[in-house]
């Protein structure tokens, strides 16, 4: 995703004229393998989420995605149905932090259908400018506890937060649900939903909020 500025139009009625007034949002244009933070939140099954993915994703692993990477601050954006291969690396809020045998690092491919928003200190803060507390520009929040993930994906204990890698993979051979119709594609809800089933290309989502004027 390529940071991007937009614009709201602003109309000054006293003065009988508009202008344009730039809303400066640096979107994260993020490499599609790389490391990043992962916490975890629980997602009600069905749920219909920021994206408007189907309801029946949520039968399969999700993730919400840090708002800069995600790419809009409300709504859909072009982090909408993307998929991604998560592995745990190490804890990194505990002291001294806990590396997990190689053996026991647990993987999950998630899509994404959901936002986490920007704000404060938290693990979604960062900025293309500022990385969030783990030094990380994306974080992924899990939808967890999940009954498409086992209980023990978290080796000894959760810990809140973990390091991780990523790699981006192809939903529709990757992906638990990518198989299944009813888990593809968005809600039949007009233009406040996109969901594609494998985003690449042409059917990415656009950021709703660049398209809105919301900064």
């Amino acid at each position: 995703m390529i940071p991007l500025a937009h614009t709201l139009t602003v109309c000054w009625v006293a003065l009988v004229f508009c202008f344009p007034a730039v809303l400066a949002t640096d979107w994260i244009d993020y490499p599609s393998a790389g490391y990043a933070t992962m916490t975890h939140y629980t997602l009600p099954e069905n749920y219909i989420a920021a994206c408007g993915c189907t309801a029946d994703s949520t039968h399969y692993p999700t993730a919400a995605m840090s708002q800069m990477a995600y790419g809009s601050s409300t709504a859909y954006g072009p982090g909408c149905g993307r998929c991604f291969n998560l592995s745990l690396i190490n804890t990194f809020t505990s002291d001294p932090p806990f590396y997990p045998p190689q053996d026991e690092r647990s993987s999950v491919v998630v899509k994404v259908t959901d936002l986490c928003p920007l704000g404060g200190n938290g693990w979604c803060s960062a900025t293309a400018n500022k990385p969030n507390a783990g030094g990380a520009y994306i974080n992924f929040d899990l939808a967890w506890p999940s009954s498409s993930i086992s209980d023990n994906f978290f080796p000894s204990n959760d810990f809140g937060v973990w390091n991780i890698s990523y790699q981006e993979v192809n939903c529709t051979q990757d992906w638990e649900g990518g198989k299944v119709a009813a888990a593809l594609g968005s809600i039949p809800d007009g233009g406040s939903v996109c969901c594609p089933a494998n985003p690449s290309g042409n059917d990415t989502c656009p950021s709703y909020s660049d398209a809105n004027g919301i900064p």
